[in-house]
């Protein structure tokens, strides 16, 4: 009986949390406006001022300081509003050893410090008007609410007309309580709205001059990252393919083209030989045959082209030596819910290589997979009761898995401590 009260209860605490935080953000923003508009203008008037001197240059770069600070308070409280990571740039700080005129020239290289300044110049008009509106809205909201609790307080001349009188709603007390209290609700139902767009309103002005260039070259760094990855994990399949067809296809190719020779030479001398060592020869191209479609399993597994993820994944498991409980979402197999191919196949390779690694090395007796579909991401889990110890290192198979990961944007976590059990978790983007 308490479950509904308390499940419809749900969204109006995080209403209130959010109005809460968004708030305060709104409200804190305009004395931390006023400290750097202040830093701003005694920073830059008596640098301009003490220039001739010199010393204009140490007060310069004090205040370049002093906005970067006020800008270091504003990045803490962005994550709050924006629900966004925490974005700090990476200023130029002085070399070791640098002299007295290097560290006070070092800031004003930094092109960061001077959005910083700019920020505490023009944050000012913008918190002044978010500031004003919830504050008037606010207001609104409690006064109006409550106004029935004081109308009987406010003082009225035998000539005061008030706004029920001047609507022609009447001249009662009746008319006047319900006029305010209607306002009064309108702006409480709608203060939420009103709070969280004063807050995105600062908050991105804020974002767009403290964290847009360290967010471009973040995004930058990951591309350049995703492509030696990608790399990265090309080559290591490449060498991995070479390796397979040289220890396995190829010796089979040099066998069978042995025993074909040597039953050409049997043919008139001892015929019986001759067709013992074709089926030999036979069998041999079977083999060969079975270990090719076994490689290009591993490189476009038809199954998974043919009838997509949670199939291709069934197969995975049906061949592992070790008992696989496997758990997949079934809409990743029907056509409105087919992944992007590349996701498909990285989810795919994860399984593989995962399971591959839990019969070889894991001394595991039972594994299970789980593949979910989260809003905007795929996650795979592959966990196992063996040994444990696995690692990332180079030169191991899931340090080769964590580079195809990495070049679709995707994410890696390994947990195997020694005695195990062993838990891999990726994060894919869809």
């Amino acid at each position: 009986m308490t479950a509904v009260p308390l499940t419809a209860a749900a969204p109006l605490r995080a209403t209130a949390r959010q109005l809460l935080r968004d708030s305060g953000y709104v409200l804190l923003g305009l004395p931390l406006a006023v400290a750097g508009f202040a830093a701003f203008v005694v920073g830059i008037s008596l640098s301009a001022g003490l220039l001739v001197t010199t010393l204009g240059l140490p007060v310069l770069a004090g205040a370049l300081y002093v906005a970067r600070a006020l800008a270091d308070v504003e990045r803490f409280r962005l994550p709050a509003v924006l629900r966004q990571p925490r974005v700090r740039p990476a200023y130029l700080t002085p070399r070791p050893g640098g002299g007295y005129w290097h560290r006070i020239f070092t800031p004003m290289r930094d092109a960061q410090s001077w959005l910083d300044l700019a920020h505490a110049l023009v944050k000012l008009p913008v918190a002044l008007l978010t500031f004003v509106l919830l504050v008037v809205w606010w207001a609104l909201a409690l006064t109006g609410t409550l106004y029935w609790a004081y109308d009987w307080a406010i003082p009225r001349g035998p000539d005061d007309q008030d706004l029920s009188q001047l609507l022609g709603m009447g001249d009662g007390a009746t008319a006047r309580i319900g006029l305010n209290t209607a306002l009064g609700l309108f702006a409480l139902l709608t203060l939420p709205l009103m709070a969280r767009g004063c807050a995105l309103l600062q908050a991105s002005f804020a974002r767009a001059l403290l964290t847009g260039v360290a967010e471009v070259r973040n995004r930058i760094s990951t591309l350049e990252e995703q492509k030696r990855a990608a790399a990265s994990a090309e080559a290591t399949a490449l060498r991995r393919l070479e390796r397979d067809i040289h220890d396995g296809p190829q010796q089979r190719l040099v066998r069978l083209a042995m025993d074909l020779s040597r039953a050409r030479h049997q043919l008139a001398a001892d015929p019986e030989a001759a067709g013992r060592t074709l089926d030999e020869a036979v069998t041999q191209a079977r083999e060969t045959l079975d270990e090719l479609r076994a490689l290009s399993r591993g490189i476009a597994p038809p199954i998974l082209v043919d009838r997509g993820l949670p199939s291709a994944l069934a197969a995975l498991a049906g061949r592992s030596l070790v008992p696989v409980d496997l758990a997949v979402d079934p809409e990743l197999g029907t056509p409105a819910g087919r992944l992007d191919p590349a996701v498909e196949n990285t989810a795919y390779f994860v399984v593989a290589e995962a399971l591959t690694n839990v019969a070889k090395h894991s001394g595991a007796t039972t594994g299970r997979v789980t593949v979910t579909r989260r809003v905007g991401r795929l996650e795979v889990e592959v966990t196992d009761d063996g040994m444990g110890g696995a690692h990332l290192a180079k030169g191991h198979g899931l340090a080769g898995l964590a580079d195809r990961v990495r070049a679709v944007g995707g994410t890696l976590d390994l947990a195997s401590p020694a005695g195990g059990p062993t838990g891999l978790r990726v994060e894919l983007p869809r």
